[in-house]
């Protein structure tokens, strides 16, 4: 059997979500593709931001992309195209373009359609919306990331994360008709999930980006309660313990984040 790596990642610093092999967790810079004319107008698609990605390759990576296209327009069967297409997704990726990168496992999730592969897919063009400040690109990631939550959500309608992270890209594009729509979706799942850390974690974000600092430890200090195992909880207690002015909490806390999320030696 392939290897396949996935990890959980919540907003900004740990939105739940798995990534295919090879895709690398570090926050990138803004890629040259935020400049292109080709996404600054009213409208954008896929094919407009695959197509300009591919002018801005070296000649090294333009080689290995075409190579995997080929490989992708070789494969025969379902699985042997969505493991092409995977493997596209992390090579766009690691190149940077986390809005192609999210292209193509929506193709994936397409072909597998399972909850996973669909978070795979929001979770992906969620990155790619938190990276950039075009607001062309930034509308369109977030409306695919609406769409590859909602259909992980529908799927699997018992997981309160998917409808978590469908809140958190509410957070972070926010509709000019329903600003409160995150809030109200996390109220709704805190009345439904209880003991739900991953509920718990999102309010207490939400709180931190409005710098209400109390109502986020509250938060926050019930999901590490509810699961201290949990490696989000820690780095968010961090920064609101530092907003609040509690400086050795907040450094206690980012002790216990660097140690959560510190990669074992091998």
């Amino acid at each position: 059997m392939k290897k396949q790596q996935y990890f959980a990642l919540l907003a900004a610093a740990a939105l739940f979500l798995g990534l295919y092999l090879g895709f690398d967790t570090r926050p990138s810079g803004q890629h040259k593709i935020e400049q292109s004319r080709a996404i600054q107008g009213e409208a954008t698609s896929f094919e407009t931001i695959l197509a300009d990605a591919r002018e801005h390759l070296g000649e090294t990576e333009r080689i290995a992309a075409e190579d995997l296209d080929k490989k992708f327009d070789a494969a025969t069967e379902d699985a042997q195209r969505a493991e092409a297409l995977k493997q596209l997704s992390g090579f766009w990726y690691r190149t940077g373009n986390r809005a192609v990168a999210g292209g193509f496992a929506e193709k994936v999730a397409e072909i597998e359609n399972t909850d996973a592969a669909w978070s795979v897919a929001g979770a992906t063009y969620f990155q790619a919306l938190q990276g950039s400040d075009n607001p062309v690109l930034r509308q369109f990631c977030a409306g695919r990331a609406v769409k590859g939550f909602e259909s992980a959500a529908s799927l699997a309608p018992d997981d309160p994360e998917h409808r978590v992270n469908l809140a958190l890209v509410y957070a972070e594009q926010p509709s000019a008709e329903n600003p409160m729509q995150a809030v109200l979706l996390l109220r709704e799942l805190e009345a439904k999930y209880p003991n739900e850390p991953a509920v718990y974690n999102a309010l207490g974000r939400l709180a931190i980006k409005t710098g209400q600092w109390e109502r986020a430890l509250q938060r926050l200090e019930k999901a590490y309660q509810l699961d201290p195992a949990n490696t989000n909880t820690p780095c968010l207690l961090a920064k609101a313990y530092e907003g609040a002015g509690n400086n050795a909490k907040a450094e206690e806390f980012a002790d216990k984040c660097r140690k959560a999320n510190s990669t074992p030696e091998q």
